[in-house]
């Protein structure tokens, strides 16, 4: 059966996309401004707690699609500090961190559904690759927000109020994301299987209280290892920067930024090279990469980025590198989750390893992490969780991850027809 790739596809990719890349704008724009954010709504006496008391805020709103994840961020730029409100401004910041984790990831199993069904079985890594960049460039578009709002109002201004507009900046953005969302069109293999009544009644019953359970269990273990080295690459960098090296927020921003802007189109590349040697060894190899380099690389960055002597293109390169190993992790992840599972319960099966992998796994890099060498003054010991688990994933997937690129999910629909 072949795929019936619609005209407007490149639509279909954006509408994908755009959601995605607002909905993770959303969440990181909190993580990029944990700093300033623990000195408006924490006890200012113990800067390093309320610090990390904010990034564990970060890391809770995982734990716990469009709209919720705007509103609650639009609505940290409304509420008032803990100078004017006191204790109350760091409950009101803890509930709406709970609202947007329980939305968080929900377009995420639609999303990637979506664009992998409409896409032939040949090309599936190289377009859900396009979709893996949405998350990057949501962390792009915070970045950029912050660097633009902070040099126009410079940084007094910024550090006492201006810091609200890039939440308040949400409200636009979530206009603009409906607006393409409701163009989205049912996916083809979906309506296939759903004509012919062969969708389940109750897929999370089918995926979590039957045999199937174990595919979720193995699609988890890979996810857990993506989901640490997509946070260890991308998102610690801002606080090892801010936190350790000790720079500037500007300064970072423009590092990591750079870093991210060069390293995105390796998640297209490595998806497209997952589509001609499959998914399991580029992932594998992320794994690897990661576990092996992690600690020359973070010192590398240190050494190259101290205040007042920052080498800007190996900063910015190390970065790129870094990025590449996310490339090669999260690139054909979409795709090799959309094959892994039976249509009838992929959107519900896909959802749920991304959620605990990212979300719990990934989600708890930044708190780990600072925590850790907030304890000890150690690079090493800060590194353990990011290097341990994907060194772990990389030895289990090796044995129990399978290899999807060969699966065809429209000779699924098809023979769901003739059935």
């Amino acid at each position: 059966m072949a795929a019936r790739i619609p005209p407007n596809f490149r639509r279909v990719i954006t509408a994908a996309s755009g959601g995605n890349v607002i909905e993770w704008y959303d969440f990181y724009i909190f993580g990029s401004l944990a700093a300033i954010l623990s000195v408006k709504f924490f006890e200012k006496s113990h800067p390093v707690a309320a610090l990390l008391s904010t990034i564990a805020l970060f890391t809770a709103g995982f734990l716990v699609t469009l709209t919720g994840m705007a509103l609650g961020t639009g609505a940290i730029g409304l509420i008032p500090t803990f100078d004017q409100i006191g204790l109350a401004a760091a409950v009101i910041l803890f509930c709406l961190r709970m609202i947007q984790g329980l939305c968080l990831g929900g377009q995420y199993g639609g999303a990637i559904t979506y664009v992998a069904e409409h896409v032939s079985d040949e090309r599936r890594g190289y377009y859900t690759g396009w979709l893996q960049t949405s998350p990057t460039l949501g962390i792009v578009l915070s970045l950029l927000v912050i660097i633009v709002t902070r040099a126009y109002l410079g940084n007094d201004a910024f550090n006492a109020w201006g810091w609200r507009i890039p939440f308040l900046f949400s409200f636009l953005l979530m206009a603009i994301a409906y607006y393409i969302r409701v163009h989205f069109q049912e996916s083809p293999i979906f309506e296939e299987i759903k004509a012919k009544g062969a969708m389940t009644r109750n897929p999370w019953k089918e995926a979590f209280l039957s045999a199937n359970i174990k595919y979720v269990l193995i699609a988890t273990i890979v996810v857990l290892g993506e989901g640490v080295v997509w946070y260890s690459g991308q998102f610690w960098p801002l606080y090892y920067l801010g936190t350790v090296v000790k720079l500037d927020t500007l300064t970072t921003a423009y590092i990591v930024g750079g870093g991210l802007i060069i390293g995105t189109p390796t998640l297209i590349l490595f998806g497209w090279l997952s589509d001609h040697i499959g998914r399991k060894p580029v992932i594998l190899g992320g794994f690897l990469l990661a576990a092996i380099t992690y600690y020359p690389l973070f010192k590398w960055l240190g050494a190259v980025a101290q205040p007042g002597n920052v080498n800007y293109p190996v900063a910015i390169l190390i970065i790129a590198i870094m990025v590449a190993y996310v490339g090669m992790v999260y690139g054909p992840i979409g795709a090799f989750l959309a094959e892994y599972f039976p249509g009838r319960i992929r959107y519900t099966s896909v959802s749920v390893p991304y959620h605990i992998g990212n979300g719990w796994g990934g989600g708890l890099v930044p708190f780990i992490t600072t925590a850790a060498y907030t304890a000890t003054g150690s690079l090493a010991y800060a590194l353990i969780y990011p290097i341990a688990v994907p060194a772990v994933a990389f030895v289990l997937s090796l044995f129990l991850m399978p290899e999807t690129r060969e699966r065809s999910i429209w000779e699924e629909a098809a023979t769901t027809q003739k059935a």
